[in-house]
């Protein structure tokens, strides 16, 4: 087990801990030597982590203690890595860029032998081209974040077009195409848009009147009744 790692598990065995608890149960729950424990609650202290006590005593972590960016298990720098380079095929291009830039700036504080594994991690992701957006994903995300009304024109998929006020809480990203999901004030239920279908959408000033939150729960019992 590398030392980052290894340095993350103890703070996480540490935070399970209302009471201190003594070095011996703290070795054998990381699988480190108890000479190695104590090495590593001081590698911890240096770093800025609260961690009370002494060898008889027990040690315990005072809340407050923020964990270090570089300090991410092997897992999870494979899931970033994952994320990102799913986010780049499958989101529009202000996201992927964005998931990107994320991705590098966590990549600058790691240690080098972490920050190779980012550049050269195995793990691919193959995706079918995603269909055109016509509307703007980064105007409809705002809309989401700001409970905003979206006015939109829409061609459903026999050809029809209508022009309806929906509220907009959630986007999902499938392989090929994106969904808009809102209540529509038009058929005064929960209905989705994909996103290519969109014909114009315009932001209205007016925020809609349900909390988003609301809205997505109700749609997710809906969901949920329905299967």
């Amino acid at each position: 087990m590398a030392r980052s790692e290894r340095l993350l598990t103890l703070l996480q065995t540490l935070r399970r801990y209302r009471r201190p608890v003594s070095g011996s149960v703290l070795a054998t729950e990381t699988g480190v030597s108890i000479r190695t424990l104590y090495r590593d609650i001081s590698s911890l202290q240096a770093q800025g982590a609260l961690i009370e006590g002494e060898p008889g005593l027990g040690y315990v972590l005072k809340p407050g203690f923020m964990l270090p960016p570089m300090m991410f298990s092997q897992d999870e720098i494979e899931a970033l890595v994952l994320g990102s380079r799913w986010v780049a095929r499958a989101a529009d291009p202000r996201l992927a860029a964005a998931g990107a830039d994320a991705l590098a700036k966590i990549a600058d504080v790691l240690p080098q032998d972490m920050r190779d594994e980012i550049e050269t991690s195995t793990l691919l992701v193959h995706l079918k081209p995603p269909v055109a957006d016509k509307a703007d994903l980064g105007a409809i995300r705002k809309a989401i974040r700001t409970e905003r009304i979206l006015k939109l024109t829409y061609s459903d998929e026999g050809g029809t077009v209508s022009v309806r006020n929906i509220w907009p809480f959630a986007l999902s990203y499938f392989e090929q195409v994106r969904v808009v999901v809102a209540w529509c004030e038009l058929r005064k239920d929960y209905r989705h848009f994909r996103t290519d279908r969109i014909v114009e959408m315009i932001p209205q000033d007016g925020r809609y009147p349900r909390r988003r939150a609301v809205l997505l729960k109700e749609w997710r019992d809906q969901q949920d009744i329905a299967h």
